[in-house]
């Protein structure tokens, strides 16, 4: 006889969950696929544009390797293997953190600084093109209502 417990039963998707998720599914791929084509077309990634970007929007253009990769959603050895990539053409370079002596700061550099003013346009209109512009106003409100949702504490389901 067994005690291990016995897992809980399977909650399969019934069909129109099926075909919601499967929608999702075919947007995000479809959407970030577009952009990142678009993006590959000015001499970036999406990665390297979400690094250059966020880099631009703070004070000294400096981040940590640690909050950069939380803003990301990234591991830090992620980040850090992409970093080097980056660093190598010259679009950004690390110092070190006095205050972590395994961490570093990441610093967007001049010609990091020019890749994304020159990038920057070409992925407006991309985004404009892939995503904004096919949509309403209300659409866009309800998806900022979903991600809302979807981002914050999973309320306790009793399941």
């Amino acid at each position: 006889m067994s005690t291990k417990p016995s897992p809980p039963p399977v909650r399969w998707l019934n069909p129109d969950e099926e075909r919601a998720w499967r929608a999702f599914l075919r947007v995000m791929f479809a959407v970030q696929a577009g952009i990142a084509r678009d993006l590959v077309a000015v001499g970036l990634s999406e990665p390297d544009y979400e690094v250059l970007s966020t880099l631009s929007e703070r004070p000294g253009q400096t981040s940590t390797l640690h909050a950069q990769a939380d803003k990301m959603g990234w591991s830090r050895s992620r980040l850090s293997r992409h970093a080097t990539r980056m660093e190598a053409r010259g679009l950004l370079r690390r110092t070190p953190d006095p205050a972590d002596g395994r961490g570093c700061f990441l610093v967007l550099t001049e010609q990091g600084l020019d890749a994304l003013t020159t990038a920057a346009p070409a992925h407006v209109e991309s985004v404009r093109r892939h995503f904004i512009d096919r949509l309403t106003p209300d659409d866009l409100a309800a998806i900022e209502q979903i991600a809302r949702r979807l981002e914050g504490p999973r309320p306790h389901d009793g399941r």
